[in-house]
């Protein structure tokens, strides 16, 4: 198997780095964090134009490894544009089971011009009049579901199992909140929201399955551009911040401390890179993925603690890059599953194995 990236996927790198470098230092992207909508319209519609908001969309549009290459750039350098959660989840999903209809949704998506969430966690049922379709309940947390202007949802059927449904988000009461990392996102009740079948309205636990597998490896790919940024931002100051009249990396404890957190790095990135391979080979395995965020968990754990442990005081300030990496790399973490939530969905699968002895 070639673990090279192809010449138009170091291409689609590397005009994302180039594109999201001049779009932001600390400075800016602290600013625009911290703005009512919490990213850049300007940066949105640039990313569109290079074809990241249709990623996975068809064939031509690319698939999981450019997707994790594009995540691991937006991680890298921290850009709070929901990318994953107003576009490429949800996205995926419409064009999986979407009418032809339905599917049109996505030309706006990726031209930037629609916004989409994907609404999973909650209780929410449908209910059935003749030809059309309503729903009802509440769903908490909803990323990016401030902003969106079309909802996937998640709801209980009728006759059971759980169906997929398109949602004007006008329809909808939003209550929109800020996460501790500076991300968006919102508290989301229907109350007899009219709703549209995404394809046929039947049991779809697999694509939802799916799905999730595939916003996990994006996360991961995230994590890892964080990772690096981090680390490489600890090895720098290391070289650079004097005690007692000599730079810190002339200390070998410290030394070993970060050689340590490059250890975990490119442990997170095999796992990383194994995860989006499988997926582009058509493995949707949701234990695979489990692995691979599970090792994420612990190694970005790890690097952000020690990152900040190694910048002293500076690490803890907002001014300062360190920290927001940490803050992003430990909301990573608990999205779509926790290390611990993920090292019990493992340990369930072990009766699955043959039992080694030694």
């Amino acid at each position: 198997m070639d673990f090279q990236p192809t010449e138009e996927q170091v291409l689609l790198r590397d005009t994302t780095r180039d594109l999201l470098s001049h779009a932001y230092d600390q400075e800016k992207r602290n600013a625009v964090a911290e703005s009512e909508l919490g990213w850049s319209r300007e940066v949105w519609s640039q990313l569109a134009e290079i074809g990241i908001l249709g990623l996975g969309f068809d064939e031509d549009s690319g698939g999981q490894v450019e997707v994790a290459l594009v995540m691991t750039e937006i991680g890298r350098h921290l850009a709070p544009e929901p990318v994953l959660a107003a576009a490429l989840a949800p996205g995926s999903l419409i064009a999986e089971l979407g009418t032809d209809e339905q599917r049109q949704i996505l030309d706006e998506v990726a031209a930037g011009e629609k916004l989409l969430a994907a609404a999973y966690i909650g209780a929410t049922t449908a209910a059935r009049q003749g030809d059309s379709w309503t729903l009802s309940g509440r769903m908490n947390p909803v990323l990016a579901g401030d902003t969106a202007d079309t909802l996937v949802v998640s709801a209980a059927l009728p006759d059971g199992g759980t169906g997929l449904f398109l949602v004007d988000a006008d329809a909808t009461t939003r209550h929109p909140f800020r996460t501790f990392d500076g991300r968006r996102g919102a508290q989301i009740d229907f109350s007899d929201a009219a709703a549209q079948p995404l394809g046929d309205p039947a049991d779809a636990p697999g694509q939802i399955s799916g799905a999730t597998v595939r916003s996990q490896s994006a996360l991961c790919a995230e994590a890892v551009g964080a990772m690096e940024e981090a680390l490489r931002l600890t090895t720098e100051y290391l070289k650079t911040r004097k005690q007692f009249g000599v730079t810190l990396n002339k200390f070998q404890t410290l030394t070993q401390r970060a050689a340590d957190m490059y250890v975990s790095l490119e442990m997170a990135r095999s796992m990383s890179l194994y995860a989006a391979m499988s997926i582009a080979d058509g493995n949707l395995s949701p234990v695979i993925a489990s692995r691979a965020k599970l090792q994420i968990g612990r190694s970005g754990r790890h690097i952000g603690q020690e990152a900040i442990q190694l910048h002293g005081g500076i690490g803890m300030t907002a001014e300062y890059p360190v920290g927001h990496y940490t803050a992003r790399l430990t909301a990573i973490e608990q999205t779509l599953g926790s290390a611990n939530d993920h090292l019990q969905a493992l340990m369930k699968k072990l009766p699955d194995y043959e039992v080694v002895s030694l």
